[in-house]
């Protein structure tokens, strides 16, 4: 059920940026509005996220999980009547606050499903939902500017959207906190209890206090920042630079990247769970796996001037990307209580979306302002600086690991 929920999460989210180059012949709009417009989302939704972490810990995950769903599909189809530039950014921003709700909670329930030997399996292959609401996102909406104008899309997802969270009310169960936790002997007392709410300092405090936890926030910064550069630009980046049509890079601008993340996620996640009963830490370890030898191929996305090149090194971006996401949530939650998961999740969502969203807008201006005699110059010289940053997001997991050793040791 949270599979197909979080399907919409993403479609709904990913298919304004299919329509790009349609809102660019329409409106007029340039490079850095169109980035304003993708950043406006992801802002507002890194600005919630704590705030719908502390919720989450305190009320039924179930209602913030499907009312969160009703509000963004309710502002998805409003999209659809958006005319002028403020309209676009006031849509995406209230659509960010709605969605903020949904990782906090739904990753807190998931949790109490499953304990450490299979939570990475689990949370990966509900991971595989973002990957394909990404491409039906990029896909559809583009199929739907193409054939029937770019507003249809958002009516569709948002109405589908709508249906599904008045059908789940009735299906969706909200286990107690710490459910999983109290099936193994080890964990039996301190889940005992798993209802007593932490205090916001209490919360704080185990949070904060964990260097860890602090490299694994960094680390989702990093990665985010260069997977919400390829969320926003990529049908743009195959319409002007390879001379896709819109529907073609709507499908190509996805399926390459996040089809090979929906088949290496589960992979990881297996991996992952194996590595973590010999190793603590050894989720970190497939993450910083996945980033390391992901960064090439971002390098080579940005350089290439082949169309066949540039579908390789995307695919191959795609599986290492893959590799990293398995462990996003799930590394975080070996090192925290059950009490303030969904305030954990809540703060790494602000901490990964509110730096990521200065992606878009750093190539949109990029784009604009570079030192380059083209835009597309300079947005090619942009996303290959993605490479970068993802090692610094591997550096940072590697630490993270060491830290997670001393953890334990102590």
């Amino acid at each position: 059920m949270l599979w197909f929920i979080c399907f919409f999460n993403y479609a709904d989210r990913q298919s304004i940026f299919s329509v790009f180059p349609k809102l660019k012949e329409e409106f007029g709009f340039d490079k850095a509005q169109l980035g304003l417009i993708g950043s406006a989302f992801m802002w507002v939704y890194a600005a919630g996220a704590p705030f719908a972490g502390f919720i989450c810990d305190r009320f039924r995950r179930k209602d913030l999980i499907l009312g969160g769903c009703l509000f963004w599909s309710s502002i998805t189809m409003a999209t659809g009547f958006c005319h002028q530039l403020w309209h676009f950014v006031t849509v995406r921003a209230l659509e960010g606050f709605g969605e903020t709700f949904y990782f906090p909670a739904s990753m807190s329930l998931a949790s109490d499903y499953h304990g450490p030997k299979t939570r990475s399996r689990a949370l990966s292959f509900h991971q595989s939902s973002v990957y394909i609401g990404t491409i039906g996102g990029s896909w559809i909406g583009a199929f739907f500017a193409e054939k029937y104008g770019w507003r249809l899309g958002f009516y569709f997802f948002g109405g589908m959207g709508f249906f599904l969270a008045l059908v789940l009310y009735k299906f969706l169960r909200e286990p107690a906190r710490g459910e999983a936790e109290a099936t193994t002997p080890e964990n039996a007392k301190a889940a005992v209890t798993p209802d007593e709410r932490l205090g916001i300092s209490e919360t704080l405090s185990l949070i904060f206090r964990r260097p860890a936890i602090l490299l694994l926030m960094a680390a989702f910064l990093a990665a985010n920042f260069v997977a919400t550069i390829f969320l926003t630009w990529t049908p743009t980046f195959l319409v002007e630079k390879f001379h896709f049509k819109l529907t073609a890079a709507g499908l190509s601008g996805s399926v390459f990247i996040h089809l090979a993340s929906a088949v290496s996620v589960p992979i990881a996640g297996w991996l992952a769970d194996r590595l973590s009963r010999r190793i603590f830490g050894g989720r970190i370890l497939i993450q910083g796996a996945g980033l390391l030898a992901g960064a090439s191929f971002v390098f080579l996305v940005g350089t290439t001037a082949s169309t066949s090149v540039l579908l390789l090194a995307m695919t191959a971006f795609g599986f290492c990307k893959g590799f990293y996401d398995s462990g996003i949530f799930a590394s975080v939650f070996d090192l925290i209580e059950p009490r303030a998961r969904g305030a954990a999740a809540g703060i790494m969502n602000t901490v990964g979306w509110g730096g990521g969203a200065l992606g878009p807008l750093f190539v949109g201006l990029a784009s604009k302002y570079g030192s380059k005699s083209t835009e597309m110059e300079n947005m090619s010289d942009a996303i290959a600086l993605g490479g970068a940053v993802y090692l610094f997001g591997a550096a940072a997991l590697v630490f993270a690991f060491l830290s997670a050793k001393k953890q334990v040791t102590k």
